[in-house]
């Protein structure tokens, strides 16, 4: 099947153009405010009626998150793929390179680096906040879902993140006119490839997100603080990992690495193993009261 025609810029408005890219971190952050909003809002998923935050206090923690996933996403993709980008802050021939690692609106955003990035952001706004920091992880657990799947679908209107040659019937050529107008040449090559950018879609933001709703609005699993975190931690890590045999290996790794495991293996090992801790913590303790 041949890439369809997209263009990354939706609009253009004067010289500002606003990117799919873009516009998937605003409906991402925009929609998982609101399910956040809707959570606080609903006392009966929470022990004793009571959620941890308010709906002010979830509007400064929005705030955080975005700013951790910008922050996180840029300098993780610099530290975990393109270690290049701290070299050219002291060594760039021009200003455009030394500052190319704050240039998030030319691509390369890690999910592992903006992950960190809003784990730290959590961390610090409890604390600040004198709150339960796995209730407030809890809350932000359920909407992270949502940001992946528009994500996902920016990578695949992009062209970007493409899956490895394959002879599925649904096997896609990431190559067509503006791509070569772009580079002058395809980077996926004209071989057909799996559509991974929406395997993960499906698997990391739709599936996932279905896994989450259940286990808050049905199990009633706020009860147990850490417990749905732990579920959105082993749930990502097992799909990042399922997904990274038909994804396209990074070149980033070590020679002896390489056809062993990838780097997005190697950064879902942790919330792997965090996950299943949390969940096993959170199933060996009684259900909070309040």
């Amino acid at each position: 099947m041949p890439f369809p025609e997209f263009d990354p810029v939706l609009i253009q408005i004067g010289p500002f153009p606003l990117r799919w890219y873009a516009l998937a971190y605003v409906a991402g952050i925009g929609l998982g405010w609101w399910y956040a909003a809707r959570l606080i809002k609903t006392p009966g998923v929470w022990p004793a009626g009571k959620p941890p935050i308010t709906t002010t206090q979830l509007d400064d923690l929005v705030l955080w998150i975005a700013v951790g996933i910008i922050a996180g996403g840029r300098l993780g993709y610099a530290l975990f793929y393109k270690p290049s980008l701290f070299l050219q802050i002291f060594g760039g021939q021009s200003w455009g390179e030394r500052l190319e690692i704050l240039q998030v609106w030319t691509g390369g955003m890690s999910f592992h680096g903006g992950f960190i990035g809003v784990a730290l952001a959590v961390l610090w706004f409890a604390r600040r906040n004198d709150v339960r920091l796995l209730s407030i992880a809890d809350l932000v657990a359920p909407v992270v879902p949502l940001g992946l799947f528009f994500g996902r679908l920016a990578n695949f209107i992009n062209g970007e993140l493409w899956g490895r040659v394959t002879d599925v019937p649904w096997a896609i050529r990431f190559c067509n006119e503006r791509i070569l107008q772009t580079y002058e040449f395809c980077p996926a090559g004209n071989e057909p490839r799996h559509p991974s950018q929406l395997y993960e879609a499906g698997l990391e933001g739709l599936l996932l997100f279905v896994l989450l709703w259940f286990a808050v609005w049905r199990l009633k699993l706020f009860s147990k603080p850490g417990f749905v975190t732990g579920i959105f931690l082993l749930g990502y890590g097992l799909s990042r990992a399922l997904l990274e045999t038909v994804r396209e290996p990074d070149l980033h790794m070590p020679e002896a690495l390489r056809g062993v495991i990838t780097m997005g293996m190697l950064l879902s090992i942790p919330m792997i193993i965090a996950g299943a801790w949390l969940i096993h913590r959170a199933r060996s303790r009684p259900p909070v009261s309040e």
